[in-house]
């Protein structure tokens, strides 16, 4: 066997991987938010007939002489550069810039640990921003994968709102049906044992009726003995709490005695949600009270190589090796900005780091050292919420593929010809063996 027949085989192992890319881009010509890949090709390994030399005072130098052994794919890369945009449902979202929806399952944001920046790459990178509200009021996407972003916890005495650090799916918050005095319009005490407005709610010239009111996230310990847990109009629990503080959807006492239990409320119904195409910030109004409120930022992942994400499947990317770190980011620098609360539960003015002012405080730095703050200032670097500079949405709109189809068809002319050379090549091998073969007879 001659060299050129191996060296034609790679070839045509090269231009078939070539096609297959162009035919996986051609396919996608209409998946939304689908980035093109082009195939790189190297020359392949080289055998040494005669090693080169560099002369002497009397000689001349020689070249280097090498034989090829064909071509190979180097590489398939990915562009990630935006197209177009399509219009759609006016809950959809669009990225205009560079970054990534985050979105997971509801039992990822149980391993984002900010003293492990690598915990965030368990969520996975999207450019389709295909949204919509469940029946359990999360915000997913059309394969029901929970946005995830940071949620409203409530309302300062002023009237702004309380954002939490936590990195949780987004989703609506809870409405729950109370006694409220008709004049005040404050929630009157219900009796533990009646279910029903207690004594002061019978006194003479007090009127009372039911009425709907927004009951916010509340942050639950799920660690040791210590500190509670209460939304944000009443704070995260004291200084003595454990490991694992999260949030949790506001809940009602159903019986009375050992036989109480929990259960979630119903989610409120929103009406006219909307997307801020500056912050990320989602709104909507109440369609019980007709309150307008805030239901949180989206969150924003921003890798250092946008080209070098991995496809996943379902127009899914990771932030794999070649991505470099992901950051967790806010559209608008609008984190500085918003209200939160410390570990106290006291409103501060500021996010810094994701799931930094709550949880990570009460890490357990070291085994036998439970309990022990972790200060903002011991958390990583990569922990830290930064801003996502000029990225911003653009609303009703979905990403078109940023595939050319006229660039793809002309590939695919040039690769078929390619692949005929390399057919062609295999062929005069063939029948020069078989005229050396010949020669016996």
């Amino acid at each position: 066997m001659t060299g050129a027949m191996y060296a034609s085989i790679g070839g045509l192992k090269a231009h078939m991987s070539k096609l297959g890319v162009i035919g996986n881009n051609v396919a996608n010509v209409n998946t939304q938010g689908y980035k093109t890949q082009r195939t790189i090709f190297r020359d392949s390994v080289y055998s040494m007939y005669r090693s080169g030399s560099d002369g002497t005072q009397t000689v001349g130098g020689k070249n280097p002489s090498q034989l090829g052994y064909g071509s190979m794919v180097a590489s398939i890369d990915l562009d990630m550069s935006s197209a177009t945009y399509n219009p759609g449902n006016p809950t959809d979202c669009a990225i205009v810039g560079d970054g990534f929806f985050l979105v997971g399952n509801k039992d990822v944001a149980n391993v984002i640990d900010p003293t492990d920046p690598n915990s965030f790459k368990s969520l996975a990178l999207s450019r389709v921003g295909d949204f919509h509200q469940d029946a359990n009021g999360y915000f997913v996407d059309g394969t029901g994968q929970c946005l995830y972003g940071f949620l409203c916890v409530g309302v300062t005495p002023e009237g702004e709102p309380i954002i939490s650090d936590q990195l949780v799916p987004l989703r609506v918050p809870r409405m729950e049906n109370v006694p409220v005095d008709i004049e005040t319009g404050k929630e009157i005490p219900v009796d533990a044992t009646t279910g029903k407005p207690g004594a002061d709610a019978g006194e003479e010239g007090v009127k009372w009726e039911y009425r709907n009111v927004v009951r916010w996230p509340q942050y639950k310990n799920e660690g040791a003995a210590g500190g509670g847990g209460g939304g944000a109009g009443g704070g995260a629990g004291g200084a003595d709490a454990a490991v694992g503080i999260k949030l949790k959807d506001a809940e009602k006492t159903v019986g009375t005695g050992d036989t109480a239990t929990t259960e979630p409320l119903l989610p409120a119904t929103i009406d006219g949600i909307s997307f801020d195409e500056k912050t990320g910030c989602i709104s909507g109004t109440t369609k019980d009270t007709g309150e307008n409120i805030i239901i949180g930022y989206m969150a924003i992942g921003s890798v250092t190589n946008p080209n070098g994400v991995s496809h996943i499947g379902d127009s899914y990317y990771s932030a794999g090796p070649g991505a470099g770190d992901l950051n967790i980011t806010m559209m608008g620098g609008k984190a500085k900005e918003l209200w939160t609360v410390d570990a106290q539960g006291n409103p501060v003015k500021g996010i810094h780091y994701v799931n930094g002012s709550i949880q990570s405080l009460y890490r357990e730095e070291n085994q036998g050292n439970q309990g022990d703050p972790v200060g903002e200032n011991d958390l990583p670097e990569g922990s830290r919420l930064n801003s996502a500079g000029e990225t911003r949405l653009m609303t009703g709109f979905l990403e078109a593929p940023n595939v050319d189809l006229a660039t793809e068809i002309s590939e695919l002319i040039t690769t078929q010809r390619g692949y005929q050379a390399n057919t062609r090549i295999i062929t005069v091998t063939d029948s020069m063996l078989e005229e050396l073969v010949n020669m016996k007879r």
